[in-house]
């Protein structure tokens, strides 16, 4: 038994084996000249805009920042047409996740998802010491009618990330509609709209309505939902995200924050970038165009690509992912093996720009790929 077993809590003993991260000089150097496509990157980064708010911040950099975010969640509100006080800035949204938690879950309460959903839902249910259920998937989406059965007395939060992580896929707002409708009112639903532009744009594209989200907030439904500046607007390195959701929920939130969490420079970037339409239509444009690049090309190679609606796409490899991402991290390219999430056989990869995505593809089929042609198929769904 080691030193500190017994004077840990239960949730830091059941999270599995960990230890401090640790890397070689060599292993760092040879990391930073991959080309990223497994962590859902913005690959255009900030835009010139963001980029000097970024720099008249730091002239100020001494002072510590607005332990509130006020101007930033005046803006936030103002743009959403909501009330301030139903707006919760944090450092990236997956620090809300883990105040949504530890404000409303304990030991012996649970929380409902999917499987094969953000992983970080698991670590956040389950440092509050708590119960995380995964309903069965359906098609590679959500199965609604098992995330209803799975409630019970002692479900307090439904996470539905829209469109999913890893899978890309996306309810569309009807259907979301009369989700909540039939949920009890002892839970609350977190609506995950992380990829939220990307998402946006694909629904026009297939005409089809992708949220009403903000409906529910403005109508005060025990509905919190979450955006992030970390996706689109290219601020992943900043950690700026946020919640919309009734007052006094958020306000429970609020006590339970580090102080001062998002920082000065953060909060500067994200004022700028909410404003910033071009950059996104930039991002969104490039987005939709390579995912049929990307999709179409793997499609040839004959693996099965999930139809997205946000950054990346969801590859079957009928082989071994980890294997794969390791050969292809020797040819220069990072993507994501879905192991963790219960699909060993598949892959999740950014889209890039298209030189990112054409040495993707190339290193694809530098690995043998093309060895899997004709095995499988692909659903390209409508774009």
């Amino acid at each position: 038994m080691s030193r500190f077993f017994d004077l840990v809590s239960k949730p830091a003993r059941d999270m599995g084996a960990g230890s401090a991260p640790s890397a070689t000089p060599a292993a760092m150097e040879r990391r930073a000249r991959l080309i990223k496509l497994d962590s859902n990157e913005n690959p255009f980064g900030p835009s010139k805009r963001v980029l000097e708010a970024m720099r008249d911040a730091l002239a100020t950099a001494n002072f510590y920042p607005d332990d509130d975010c006020n101007p930033l969640r005046v803006k936030l509100a103002g743009h959403h047409a909501v009330l301030p006080e139903q707006v919760l800035v944090t450092a990236g949204s997956t620090a809300l996740l883990s105040l949504l938690c530890q404000t409303l879950l304990a030991p012996g309460l649970n929380a409902v998802t999917s499987e094969r959903s953000f992983i970080v839902y698991s670590m956040a249910v389950h440092a509050a010491g708590a119960r995380l259920v995964e309903a069965p998937m359906r098609d590679d989406s959500y199965d609604l009618d098992a995330i209803l059965a799975a409630i019970n007395e002692d479900t307090r939060i439904i996470f539905l990330a829209n469109p999913n992580n890893p899978t890309g896929t996306m309810l569309d707002a009807d259907v979301v509609e009369r989700f909540v409708a039939r949920l009890p009112g002892h839970v609350v639903v977190v609506l995950d709209e992380a990829y939220y532009e990307f998402a946006s744009y694909f629904a026009g594209l297939r005409r089809v309505k992708y949220s009403r989200s903000l409906d529910y907030v403005r109508q005060g439904a025990s509905v919190v939902v979450l955006r992030t500046f970390s996706k689109a607007h290219g601020l992943a390195g900043l950690r700026v995200g946020y919640g919309l959701g009734p007052a006094e929920l958020l306000g429970y939130c609020a006590r339970m924050r580090n102080t001062f969490s998002v920082a000065s420079v953060a909060q500067a970037a994200a004022m700028a970038a909410i404003d910033d339409e071009a950059h996104i239509r930039r991002v969104v444009d490039n987005n939709a165009l390579q995912a049929r690049v990307v999709a179409e090309r793997l499609a040839a190679l004959g693996f099965r690509v999930t139809p997205t609606s946000a950054n990346f796409l969801y590859c079957d490899l009928a082989e071994d992912a980890a294997a794969v991402a390791n050969r292809l991290q020797d040819e220069g390219v990072a993507v994501r093996p879905l192991g963790a999430w219960g699909a060993p056989n598949c892959i999740r990869v950014t889209i890039g720009t298209a030189d990112q995505n054409a040495a993707f593809l190339e290193a694809v089929g530098r690995v043998g790929a093309s060895a899997h042609s004709g095995r499988m198929t692909m659903n390209t769904g409508s774009q």
